[in-house]
């Protein structure tokens, strides 16, 4: 699948220098800048689309979006997963409105245009008006993407047929992202169905946020955090005992103590689950990611997905123009985790970081205001910081990736944000620079990524 595109922007770096740490305001509103991040972020990242305890049976499906395209995600009879764009070939209507449901068939509201769950086109309202040689139905289906894949449940797929495989995209973050996903046998699921918000602000915003600010926990959401836990202030960090780790754009900020986010959640019988299966947990993940999992941390796979490990929210920022961006939320959950402790997890989530959320509440409006002040015709040339931290990088014996000491730092945004850049410049994978070169034996096929197609 390629794409031509005329009048880019030639030079992105001078939008950034993260080794001196400074970004320029006008990533988050300017026009252009937006419109080629679809093309050359959105349209060549491996997105997620859909975890796979959402679509468990043939015939299921959901409807999402990757970057502003509308598609289609659906289990076929062999158990494998098609993703499709969600748009008639005849006339481009929307073909399938629902949010989630079982099907045979979907069909277009528009002519009756009729499509299986693999997108092929099988017939047509008055289909005997077309003549012979009118239409080839092998060529009027639904457009498949390129590839899908999945890792440990969640379901990722990408327009770009050249894309590395899902496995050299995520690279050593698979290291941590195994703490969320496969901390207890029989992996996880989301419950309780998709929370939509809207908010007046930057998409990159929401994910720099949970990459790596555990900056501002302590102060935005201070109030938040006593009102749920008896009086009892936010966690403190321990400089000492903490990092941000960067890996390809996806990053991990985490303490080593296991317990800070979820004392976060007020929430006593789901510190007793995890502190009840920790022995385990050690068991298969080895000790030091027994300890990771529940601190204070959260984290972003780039470009537009987060979660926080301890409070169980999983979350994605749908991009809707370079000022708004749609929110949708889940809860995700051990399988086997008690139908008890899910509730509980569920009341935790909806508490911190659902839309009437205590915390939710105090980042939607930092982040709105942080996207229509920046956008101000002065404001807008001024530098912002990211410095926080910089002279902190460290080699670690057990932690995967580029490493800094101390959570309060802003280590895993420039990671992120070099990752944009990286993406704006190249047109060729194979000249983008892996970050960092892999360290562990099993994904060393992501020191040669395949070449992109040009845009």
């Amino acid at each position: 699948m390629r794409f031509e595109r005329i009048g880019r922007e030639p030079d992105y770096s001078r939008y950034m220098d993260l080794k001196e740490g400074w970004l320029d305001r006008r990533i988050f509103s300017d026009a252009d800048i937006y419109e080629e991040e679809l093309y050359r972020i959105f349209a060549r990242s491996w997105l997620f689309v859909a975890h796979e305890s959402q679509i468990p049976k043939a015939g299921d499906f959901l409807t999402t979006h990757m970057g502003e395209d509308a598609v289609i995600v659906a289990r076929q009879a062999d158990g494998s997963i098609r993703v499709m764009l969600n748009s008639c070939p005849h006339r481009g209507n929307k073909v399938c409105f629902a949010d989630a449901g079982n099907t045979r068939r979907f069909v277009c509201n528009y002519h009756g245009w009729a499509f299986d769950t693999a997108g092929d086109l099988k017939g047509m309202h008055e289909e005997y008006c077309y003549d012979d040689g009118d239409i080839d139905f092998k060529n009027h289906g639904l457009k498949n993407v390129a590839k899908v894949s999945s890792y440990k449940g969640l379901v990722f797929a990408t327009f770009n047929g050249d894309a590395p495989s899902l496995e050299a995209w995520l690279g050593d973050f698979r290291w941590y992202l195994d703490m969320i996903l496969d901390n207890e046998e029989g992996g996880t699921e989301f419950i309780g169905g998709c929370i939509k918000s809207v908010m007046s602000a930057n998409w990159k915003f929401g994910v720099e946020n949970f990459i790596g600010d555990a900056y501002h926990a302590g102060w935005t959401h201070d109030s938040g955090c006593r009102s749920m836990n008896d009086g009892m202030p936010f966690p403190p960090i321990d400089m000492e005992n903490s990092y941000h780790a960067s890996v390809n754009g996806h990053g991990w900020e985490f303490g080593t103590e296991g317990v800070g986010d979820l004392v976060l959640l007020g929430r006593p019988k789901v510190m007793d689950y995890y502190n009840k299966i920790r022995p385990k947990m050690a068991e298969r993940l080895g000790e030091m990611r027994s300890k990771i999992f529940g601190s204070v941390a959260s984290a972003s796979i780039f470009p537009n997905v987060s979660f926080l490990p301890g409070i169980s929210t999983f979350r994605q920022w749908q991009p809707k123009g370079p000022m708004q961006f749609e929110l949708k939320t889940w809860v995700i959950v051990n399988k086997n985790m008690p139908d008890d402790i899910k509730e509980e997890v569920t009341k935790g989530v909806m508490q911190t970081f659902g839309p009437g959320g205590t915390f939710e509440m105090d980042d939607g409006e930092n982040w709105e205001n942080c996207t229509t002040v920046n956008r101000g015709v002065v404001t807008r040339h001024e530098r912002l910081h990211y410095r926080c931290g910089i002279g902190r990088q460290i080699e670690h014996d057990t932690l995967p990736g580029i490493v800094y000491r101390g959570q309060y730092n802003d280590a895993n945004q420039r990671g992120f944000y070099q990752r944009w850049l990286d993406m704006m410049t190249h047109d060729d994978f194979s000249k983008m620079p892996t970050r960092p070169e892999p360290r562990l034996g099993n994904v060393a096929e992501t020191r040669d990524l395949p070449g992109l197609f040009a845009l």
